[in-house]
C-alpha cells in the first residue's frame, strides 16, 4: 500500500546493526529527546513575566532605548523640514 512506516524503516536497519553501532545510535536520539525538554522557569520568573503582561494589559508598555532613540531622531527630524 505504500512505504513502509517510518518506524519500520528505522526498526529494520537497527537489526542490522552490531552493539556499538546501537550504543551510537542511541546517543544520538538521546540527544534530540533533551533538546526537546520544556525549560522550567522559576516562580520569581513566572511571577515577572505575568507582571509585565499585566502592565501591558493596563497600557503601559516599555520600549528599548534603541527603539526610543530611533523615535526621537524622528521627530527631531520632522521638525527640521517644518
Amino acid at each position: 500500500m505504500g512505504e513502509p512506516s517510518l518506524n519500520k524503516q528505522i526498526n529494520s536497519y537497527l537489526e542490522q546493526l552490531n552493539a556499538r553501532q546501537k550504543k551510537a545510535i542511541l546517543t544520538i536520539a538521546k540527544t534530540f529527546a533533551e533538546e526537546q525538554e520544556v525549560i522550567a522557569y522559576s516562580d520569581e520568573f513566572k511571577k515577572e513575566l505575568d507582571r509585565r503582561y499585566e502592565n501591558y494589559k493596563g497600557g503601559e508598555v516599555l520600549i528599548s532605548e534603541a527603539t526610543a532613540d530611533k523615535r526621537i531622531q524622528k521627530v527631531l527630524k520632522a521638525g527640521k523640514r517644518k
